[in-house]
């Protein structure tokens, strides 16, 4: 057995990515709530996977309404949907085990078909040997021992492997990979059986989970035919999209596509997207990216990516098929909001991601400036910087910093950016369970800018984030205006497996803010609450930003910060 290497490139505190791929909203909707699970005495897979949840049994009505509409998602299969309908339901009844159970096994259904509908990852299921499946099996579960934020219950790893396992053999798009023509019947007779057949082995150490898939991969290749790859694979997936829904298996492409999103670009059309039950819709285009050059705007949806039609398959397996080698094309149909259809080839290119927008005097009677921070990358203090001085040259005296629907993105980036308005003390305190991911992050007197600040928050602002916003509001530097923050305060590590080509996104810390404050569930609470529709603005195709006229969390903003000037400009000598 191989040492495990841990190559830590970066830390990171982030909802999600968005670009060319599915959107943050996603994982908005599917990462609210932690999937740790709380019953470790009954297996997931014991209960009837394909049997919609009893709504009978439950006491309160609008709970059994609603655990009869995810029922209902679920035999039309649509996952996502019902994740979203669950997560939801979960934060109205979080006490309901039943609404939990059905959160958990949509997601294993969802994660098996995502595993499927990845290229890179079939291609590694098809390549690799079995003992290459066993040896990332053993060196994801050496780092979960070292690096996961909790303690690891061996025991609750291996269930829920078993239950990921057994969910697969009910998927079409695992059959259909790894068994197909095969005899359902006799597929649903040895599904049933693999929790019994287990039951008695050991599941103390790490080592005794290695040799328990190793016995489960074998008995599948002989009574099923199964090859032993694949069985290994799903207790992957299965020991890590159960512990929190922000540790997760990468494979080869998502790893590349993770680094190229950090680095600020990646090879792709340049669209954000936002996934629906039917189609892609597009919420912004890049400037100066492939799809921008082939006419596609925001509010167009993506209906076709080769041979997947969104409106009869899975719409996050077409936006997979976005994904490619540089300089090669990618087929599409395009659907207008006036529902006219048009056919597209465009060349995928590398397409620089702009991190900070929009970057003007909002008022400029007051000096006002603003800037729009879209996410957190390794370009985000320079871009952050110029448009500092860019706003100084043109009087500045003033500013709002717009966060709103900011999934996060590296923690070294909050804290920079963070460094920039605060001269001392704390910025953010990280605590794992490692001793090595506990960190006092604190500020710099060094190139510190002393303008007057407002912060916009909202729902959407998460991670990165709500460190930068914590500290901003801690440190009473400026003020926060707008709606709580969505409340996820941990640290993933991105680690680098070394006995395949595979990534794992690995929750090791949580964090916390100057005073002390969990962000976790809690997230980061305005100084001024103002509800608003408002959607930030996004540029079109041309670099045009449209503001929201009604963006009265904006006027808020101006208002107290021109009250503030006029009250400084009074006590001016």
């Amino acid at each position: 057995m191989p040492t495990t290497a841990r190559v830590f490139q970066s830390r990171f505190a982030f909802r999600g990515l968005s670009i060319d791929a599915p959107p943050r909203r996603y994982l908005v909707l599917v990462c609210n709530i932690c999937l740790v699970f709380l019953f470790a005495t009954t297996s997931l897979a014991q209960q009837p996977l394909g049997v919609e949840p009893n709504a009978t049994q439950i006491g309160e009505p609008e709970l059994s309404r609603s655990i009869a509409l995810g029922a209902s998602l679920e035999r039309e299969r649509k996952w996502n949907e019902a994740i979203r309908h669950y997560e939801k339901a979960s934060r109205d009844y979080p006490d309901s085990r039943q609404i939990y159970q059905r959160l958990v096994i949509c997601r294993l259904h969802y994660d098996v078909n995502r595993r499927y509908g990845d290229k890179s990852f079939v291609a590694s299921a098809h390549t690799m040997s079995s003992s290459q499946a066993l040896d990332l099996y053993s060196e994801v579960l050496a780092n979960l021992e070292t690096h996961y934020v909790e303690s690891i219950d061996w025991s609750r790893v291996l269930l829920h492997g078993t239950a990921a396992f057994e969910i697969a053999l009910a998927e079409n798009r695992f059959v259909n990979d790894a068994l197909p023509g095969k005899d359902l019947g006799i597929l649903h007779d040895f599904q049933q059986n693999i929790h019994r057949r287990i039951s008695d082995r050991p599941s103390g150490s790490r080592f005794d989970l290695r040799a328990t898939v190793a016995h489960v991969a074998e008995i599948a290749r002989q009574e099923i035919g199964l090859n032993p790859t694949a069985t290994v694979l799903e207790y992957v997936g299965g020991a890590i999209c159960t512990l929190d829904p922000y540790t997760r298996l990468l494979s080869g492409d998502q790893l590349d596509d993770m680094f190229s999103n950090i680095e600020g670009n990646f090879v792709g059309l340049g669209v954000e997207l936002e996934t629906n039950s039917d189609s892609l819709k597009i919420l912004s285009v890049i400037p100066g990216g492939p799809a921008a050059e082939s006419g596609l705007k925001p509010g167009e949806r993506i209906v076709r990516v080769e041979h997947a039609d969104t409106r009869q398959s899975n719409p996050e397996i077409a936006a997979d098929l976005l994904r490619g080698l540089e300089n090669t094309f990618v087929s599409i149909s395009i659907e207008s909001p006036q529902g006219e259809i048009r056919d597209l080839r465009i060349a995928r290119r590398r397409v620089e991601v702009p991190c900070v927008e929009n970057v003007h005097l909002v008022d400029p009677t007051s000096r006002i400036g603003y800037l729009r921070l879209t996410n957190f990358q390794k370009t985000t203090t320079r871009d952050v910087e110029r448009a500092l001085w860019d706003l100084h040259r043109q009087g500045m005296r003033a500013l709002v910093l717009d966060v709103r629907g900011n999934p996060g993105g590296l923690l070294s980036a909050a804290v920079e950016v963070a460094d920039r308005f605060l001269s001392n003390g704390r910025i953010v305190t990280t605590r794992g369970r490692n001793t090595r991911e506990n960190f006092d992050y604190v500020a710099h007197r060094a190139n510190t800018w002393d303008v007057p600040l407002a912060v916009l928050i909202d729902g959407d602002s998460a991670s990165a984030s709500e460190i930068f916003a914590g500290a901003i509001s801690d440190s009473n530097r400026g003020i926060l205006i707008g709606q709580r923050s969505y409340g996820k305060g941990s640290v993933q590590g991105i680690f680098r497996m070394q006995s395949a080509k595979f990534g794992l996104c690995l929750t090791t810390a949580k964090f916390y803010s100057p005073n002390g404050t969990a962000i976790s569930q809690n997230g980061v609470a305005p100084d001024y609450s103002v509800d608003s529709p408002y959607i930030a603005a996004r540029p079109d195709s041309d670099g045009h930003v449209t503001l929201d006229a009604e963006d009265v969390v904006l006027q808020e903003a101006v208002q107290k910060l021109a009250a503030n000037n006029q009250l400084i400009s009074r006590r001016t000598p």
